[in-house]
């Protein structure tokens, strides 16, 4: 009698974006690009903040975490499709495969609970701007920062045990650039019920409860803001949420249509372009949608660029 975690599959197939030689080498110049802006930018952002004393605020503190959380996102999918479609081997292995797709969860749960936190920071600091201080302590901001990452290890963990007892006795072929939940369920040849229970218990945490939260935090900023009687003070509100508004569109857009929709209404295409969306443009934006806005980060990038070449000269 077999074991009930024994699978026929020791590895997997990544048929990755396009098939087609021509366009790989194209997917390959565009994400490597991407790829470096994304992790310069994030590692720029974390280094202004973290040798600036005047961001050593709340939210300077979250988006640093944002930063290093996107960076972390990306290196888990991005290198992977390169070395793939570089040495044209499409392969990896299972243990691999369920490597990566924890750390994909890992870090994808963790970037939606620190924007939906971004979120109440600034809540707080347009809506009770004498009490600031007070509710942003420090203590307060490491259980916000830190809760989640424990919260997202203990799910992603979760996601693998429940993957793991699964059996893979027919294709291999993953439709994807890497090993993501959906469609490895769908090559599973045993009952996957629990695990598509958990997966739509997980995104109604993770994905629709932040929404909500946020959505609900800005109608009140929004009233908040209104109520300002100077129209710099607006004006400078507004830009700052404008940011954070950006980067909840474009992170929530996609993982809403990949993890919330309907299996009708969803195709193997649908599902690689949302990946894209949020395993390598986001994090790839974020950098630019936080700083060209942001004065007090662009001084600060400045003087960190202006110390390096003063120091190499």
């Amino acid at each position: 009698m077999e074991p009930r975690n024994q699978t026929s599959a020791s590895e997997f197939i990544l048929l990755g974006l396009s098939e087609n030689p021509e366009q790989e080498t194209l997917l390959f110049a565009l994400f490597l690009c991407m790829y470096v802006v994304t992790v310069v930018g994030n590692l720029l952002i974390i280094l202004a903040i973290s040798s600036d004393s005047y961001l050593h605020t709340p939210m300077y503190f979250f988006l640093a975490n944002l930063s290093l959380v996107d960076f972390c996102l990306a290196t888990d999918t991005v290198p992977k499709m390169l070395v793939n479609i570089q040495i044209r081997s499409k392969s990896i292995s299972y243990a691999c495969c369920l490597t990566q797709m924890y750390f994909f969860h890992f870090f994808g749960i963790m970037d939606s609970v620190l924007i939906a936190v971004m979120a109440y920071d600034r809540f707080v600091a347009i809506c009770h701007p004498l009490h600031y201080t007070t509710i942003m302590s420090p203590r307060l901001c490491g259980l916000l920062a830190g809760g989640p990452w424990v919260f997202s290890c203990f799910i992603s963990l979760t996601h693998i045990l429940l993957m793991a007892r699964l059996v893979f006795c027919g294709s291999n072929e993953l439709p994807h650039y890497f090993c993501d939940l959906t469609p490895l369920l769908r090559l599973s040849c045993t009952d996957t019920s629990v695990n598509k229970i958990f997966v739509l218990i997980v995104a109604g945490m993770v994905i629709a409860t932040p929404f909500i939260c946020i959505l609900a935090s800005y109608a009140r900023i929004i009233v908040a803001i209104m109520k300002v009687p100077s129209a710099g003070g607006r004006k400078k509100a507004f830009s700052t949420c404008s940011s954070h508004l950006s980067v909840v569109a474009l992170f929530y857009g996609t993982t809403i249509g990949v993890y919330l929709c309907p299996s009708s209404v969803r195709t193997a295409v649908k599902e690689k372009a949302s990946a894209v969306m949020y395993t390598a443009v986001t994090p790839m934006l974020n950098p630019f949608i936080y700083s060209l806005r942001n004065r007090d980060l662009k001084g600060a990038l400045r003087k960190l660029v202006n110390r390096k070449i003063t120091s190499s000269s």
